[in-house]
Order: C-alpha cells, then sequence, then structure tokens
C-alpha cells in the first residue's frame, strides 16, 4: 500500500516509538501515585515528555504542558474552559469540527461568535480579524493549517494581533505540530493545542495543551490527581488542574521517542522532504484535464496536503478506485470541515485528499500521479 493519508494519522512511525511504547508496558507503574520504582520510571518518562514538548514549542516551563487524548480533548478543554456567556470569540471558515462544535456549544450557553469567511481558494483577510474585534472579544481560536487545502494561516501575525488588543490566543496546531516551526512565546500564543499521531509521529491517543503562564482554564474533569486528596475541589496548579485520572503513560513514552527522532533528524530537514513531495505531486496533477485541484499553492510554506476532486465523480468513488485498482490509500469526504467545503463549493462532492509524509517517496508520488491521470482519462 502506498499511503497518501498522514494527515488522519502517520502510519509510519519510528521504529523507537514503538519499541519505548513495549518497553514501558513492561516496566511503568502508575506516573505521580508512588515511590516505588515502576511509579518513578513512569514519572520521569512523563516529565521528561513534558520538558521536550516544552523546548519544542517555545513554553516557558514544563509544568505548562498538560497531556490529553489528542487536539479534540485539548480544544475542548480550552475552548469550555476558558470562555464565558457574554464573551466575544473569533474563529475562521478554516476550522475542524473539534474548533466549531465546542464553539457551537459555546455559543448555545451564550458566548457570542464571529466566523471570519475565506476566499475561493481558502485563505483568510488578516485585516478581517481586526475588523472583527469588539469591547467584549475574549479569544481568537483558529487552526495554524487547514486539514483540508494544506494553507497555513500566519500564526505570528495573528498572535500580534491578539497581543495588541490584550486577546487570548489559542492554535489548533493538529496539522502542523512537528512539522511547522511553533514558537509560543515568539508568537503569543496564549493555549497550544496538538495531537501526537500526526505530525509528531506518536501513538494515536497522545497529545496536549501548552498554557501559557498566568492563563487559568477551568478543569474540563476532575478526579483523581494523586495529590490533595483531602480537597473536595480539583488541584488547580498545572499540569494537575487539568489532568485527572491516570496519564496513558505508555503512549507519552511513544511520543517522547517520537520527539527524539524529529531533533535527531531535524524539523527542517522533515518539513523539506515532505514540501517537495507535495510539489511534485501537485504539480503532476494540476494540468490533467478534469482534476481540480484546490487550496492556495503560491503561499512560500504550506502542509503537505493536495486535495482534488476529477470531473464529477464522488470523491469516496475516486478514493475507492485509488485503493482497490492501485493501492493508494488517501481520505475522501468532508474531512470534518464543513465550512471550508462550503467555501470551495464540494459540499456534495467532497474532495479527494493526498497528504505526504517525510517516509514517502518520489518513486510513490510518480505512481499516484499516473493512476490520477489514468483514472481521470
Amino acid at each position: 500500500m502506498i499511503y497518501f493519508d498522514n494527515a488522519a494519522t502517520t502510519l509510519q512511525k519510528p521504529p523507537a516509538v514503538a519499541q519505548a511504547i513495549c518497553q514501558a508496558l513492561a516496566s511503568f507503574g502508575n506516573p505521580g501515585r508512588g515511590v516505588h520504582d515502576a511509579a518513578l520510571a513512569a514519572a520521569r518518562a512523563v516529565y521528561d515528555t513534558r520538558a521536550a514538548l516544552a523546548g519544542f514549542f517555545g513554553a516557558e516551563n514544563p509544568r505548562q504542558v498538560a497531556f490529553t487524548s489528542g487536539a479534540t480533548q485539548s480544544l475542548n478543554i480550552a475552548i469550555k474552559g476558558v470562555l464565558r456567556p457574554g464573551d466575544h470569540v473569533i474563529t475562521t471558515a478554516l476550522e475542524h469540527n473539534s474548533v466549531l462544535r465546542p464553539l457551537y456549544e459555546m455559543e448555545a450557553a451564550g458566548v457570542s461568535l464571529s466566523i471570519l469567511k475565506s476566499d475561493p481558494l481558502g485563505c483568510i483577510s488578516y485585516a478581517a480579524f481586526e475588523a472583527a474585534i469588539r469591547p467584549d472579544t475574549r479569544a481568537i481560536v483558529l487552526t495554524h493549517g487547514s486539514n483540508l487545502t494544506g494553507n497555513l494561516i500566519d500564526i505570528a501575525r495573528v498572535g500580534a494581533i491578539a497581543r495588541s488588543h490584550g486577546l487570548l490566543f489559542i492554535v489548533d496546531a493538529a496539522q502542523t505540530a512537528g512539522v511547522i516551526p511553533i514558537d509560543m512565546q515568539k508568537m503569543n500564543i496564549g493555549v497550544l493545542c496538538f495531537t501526537g499521531h500526526k505530525g509528531l509521529l506518536g501513538p494515536q491517543g497522545t497529545g496536549g495543551l501548552i498554557v501559557r503562564e498566568g492563563v487559568r482554564i477551568a478543569p474540563l474533569l476532575s478526579g483523581g490527581s494523586g495529590v490533595k486528596t483531602y480537597s473536595k475541589a480539583h488541584p488547580d496548579d498545572m499540569p494537575t488542574a487539568l489532568e485527572a485520572g491516570t496519564l496513558n503513560a505508555h503512549g507519552i513514552a511513544g511520543l517522547n521517542a517520537a520527539l527524539a527522532y524529529i531533533r535527531e533528524n531535524g524539523l527542517d530537514a522533515i518539513r523539506e522532504k515532505e514540501q517537495a513531495l507535495m510539489q511534485a505531486f501537485y504539480d503532476g496533477v494540476r494540468d490533467i484535464p478534469g482534476v481540480t485541484v484546490y487550496g492556495d499553492f503560491t503561499q512560500p510554506q504550506r502542509c503537505a496536503i493536495v486535495s482534488l476532486n476529477i470531473r464529477d465523480y464522488d470523491s469516496a468513488e475516486v478514493s475507492d478506485a485509488l485503493a482497490q485498482q492501485y493501492g493508494i490509500a488517501t481520505r475522501p469526504g468532508a474531512h470534518c470541515a464543513p465550512l471550508m467545503h462550503q467555501a470551495l463549493g464540494t459540499v456534495s462532492q467532497g474532495a479527494v485528499r493526498f497528504s505526504f509524509s517525510h517516509f514517502n517517496t518520489m518513486e510513490e508520488i510518480r505512481t499516484a500521479v499516473d493512476a490520477v491521470r489514468e483514472f481521470a482519462r
């Protein structure tokens, strides 16, 4: 199988990831729940991963890193833990339902919501952010990179806008963490939400949110924490405040191994390989008669994603044919990005998404281009 569904989850992982998980399964106790060797081994691995993530994303302190099951849980914690009735929040049409649905729930509870529209290429006007800010605006919540078009939002630019107006800036980095450089302090990010199983090359069920010091988030969950057992209230110190229950220490150990792989191989080298693969595929398919490609490919940096349709075929039909006839794995349909499909005019047809990893090869790209050309003909 040629695997081009990396925006959903990376299939090829560094071998050290599986090795770290297996070792953890055989040796870890419950982190923070004891002082015996097994519990301490788990606690050390969890802390080492916090420190690695803090350094990787330019956070002030490892204790500001809270682990979750992934970006969806992180975004729910951030959005529901910050916004209150009477607040106003700004987001965009590029968003995944992991952002949109929590925001719709908060809107029903009394939060005012502004959704910035995109142009036909899936781009947002930065002037629109300034124009949307009101006296009651509390936060800007947005994705760093579209999971449908691959377009990036300049989060440093939006962060500067948020800082100038005293707004909290919450970023969904599900598609960019591990590939596109992110520095929370330089970009004025208040809360960074990420998942471990995509660009970070870790296992599913891992992720987290990194909270800037001074930002308070009401916990979504409460319960066991290993500390302050006799208090009726859940502890409010980070990271315990956002980590009720037992952590996925086995998965976190795998994530730590993935971070070490990225550091060893270089974020820039990984990104450049992915960009080259994406560009080669785009150049190969964009002029094929009957093929429509979506997104802005003039951006100097973008996610390694190319979404397309072939004539008026349903995207699911095309994706199934690619899998059955050519052994190529892609993602069809709506991609949990309803407003982006509305902007692109692809609500009924969906789109076939090709998303690339640095583990892919140029030979695989050529095979995929030939398959699209043959299908379109």
